[in-house]
């Protein structure tokens, strides 16, 4: 799953393919209604797709001229549940260091 998380998180580390990955979260789109709102040639948007597509976090399909993109929900979901899983942990450790300064502010009013 590690190396899987990697592939993702850098796939995601651009913010043309984030755009991508939360439009296709609403939906399958083609790629040119993919393209529209990005500023870049095609060629250089289907690099960005092509990179979301190594990664597994998109899959394409072409039908006649029309290759429409869908998003990789299993892909989408490990990645969440590693954020999940981190946030639960400093969730955790903010709670306790919470504690430990209201007792060391209760110790120097009693003090």
């Amino acid at each position: 799953m590690a190396s899987n998380l990697d592939r993702y998180y850098a796939a995601l580390s651009d913010p043309t393919r984030r755009a991508v990955v939360a439009r296709l979260m609403t939906g399958p789109a083609p790629v040119s209604e993919l393209h529209a709102p990005h500023d870049m040639s095609l060629p250089s948007f289907l690099k960005h797709l092509g990179k979301l597509e190594s990664a597994g976090l998109i899959r394409s399909e072409k039908a006649g001229r029309v290759r429409t993109v869908h998003i990789e929900a299993v892909a989408i979901s490990e990645a969440e549940a590693w954020l999940k899983q981190q946030r639960r942990i400093w969730e955790g450790r903010l709670d306790r260091l919470s504690a430990l300064a209201e007792t060391m502010e209760r110790e120097d009013r009693n003090g």
